[in-house]
Parts: structure tokens; C-alpha cells; sequence
């Protein structure tokens, strides 16, 4: 049977989330924080470091949560979803494709939204800045997807 539980689902969703806040605040290092968008290889290089540690402890959250609550989770079912959620992180984490979205959004669809990206000194306060809360937003929303991924395939 191929369907979804809808007791995974949330139990998912919270493992992946706390794994994302840590992993994407504390374990990330200063060195890829502020080079993952370089231009180049050692921007992609130092993303791809920094989503392969992310996708790593959200695995281990994925996989404690579903042994303590013994929880059917499809072991390919969560593959897949830590593969969707590793590329969509990567795809934004290089910064230049999520500024381009919210420019092109900005321009078609959400007038501002490019101007929203921009607010802030990112150099001084990333927390406090436009692409901060758009990127936040981007894998939080991926975090979704990832959980629901996760869920299907099981008995």
C-alpha cells in the first residue's frame, strides 16, 4: 500500500525542524555562513559542507525519532525526502538563485519582494536582514515538503 501517515507526518516535521535550527545555526561553521555564496568552487564547495552536515543531523533526528517512537517510517520514502530537502537547501544557501526568485517575483508577481531581500546589512546582522527571513522561510517551507515525502509508503 502506498499511502500516508498521518502520525509520521507531524513526528517528522519536528525532527527535521530542530535539526534544521541546529544544524543550520550551530553546527554551520563562520567559514561556510560566509562563503557559501561565493562565486565559483570554494562557494559550492563550502555549501555543499554545510548541507551534507545539515542532511546528516536531520537524518539522525529522522531515524531517533522514528526508533523511540517506532514509528513506520519508509526508509525510502526518507531518503528521498532528505535528498529534496539537501538540494532545495543547497539551491538557496548559494544566495545568488533565491535573490534571483524574489528580483523575478518582485518584478511579476509580489512587487517589492526583491527590495525585501535587500533590507538589512548582511555583513553586520544576518538575522535581522530580508534574504535572512526569506531564506529561513525557503527551507522551513521545504521542510514541509521533505515531511510529507517522508510519510508516504508506509503500511
Amino acid at each position: 500500500m502506498f499511502g500516508a501517515d498521518p502520525i509520521v507526518f507531524p513526528a517528522v516535521f519536528a525532527a527535521l525542524y530542530a535539526a534544521h535550527e541546529v544544524g543550520d545555526h550551530w553546527l554551520q561553521t563562520h567559514g561556510q555562513a560566509c562563503g557559501k555564496g561565493a562565486p565559483g568552487w570554494s562557494g559550492r564547495i563550502l555549501c555543499a559542507r554545510h548541507v551534507a552536515t545539515l542532511t546528516a543531523v536531520k537524518a539522525a533526528a529522522v531515524t531517533l525519532v522514528a526508533l523511540v517512537l517506532a514509528l513506520p517510517v519508509n526508509p525510502y520514502a526518507a531518503a528521498a525526502a532528505l535528498a529534496v530537502d539537501a538540494v532545495s537547501h543547497y539551491w538557496a544557501d548559494r544566495r545568488s538563485t533565491l535573490l534571483a526568485l524574489a528580483d523575478w517575483l518582485g518584478r511579476h508577481l509580489i512587487p517589492g519582494k526583491g527590495e525585501f531581500a535587500r533590507l538589512g546589512d548582511g555583513a553586520t546582522a544576518p538575522t535581522g536582514t530580508g534574504a535572512y527571513a526569506l531564506d529561513q522561510s525557503w527551507h522551513v517551507g521545504w521542510l514541509l515538503a521533505a515531511a510529507l515525502l517522508a510519510s508516504l509508503g508506509v503500511a
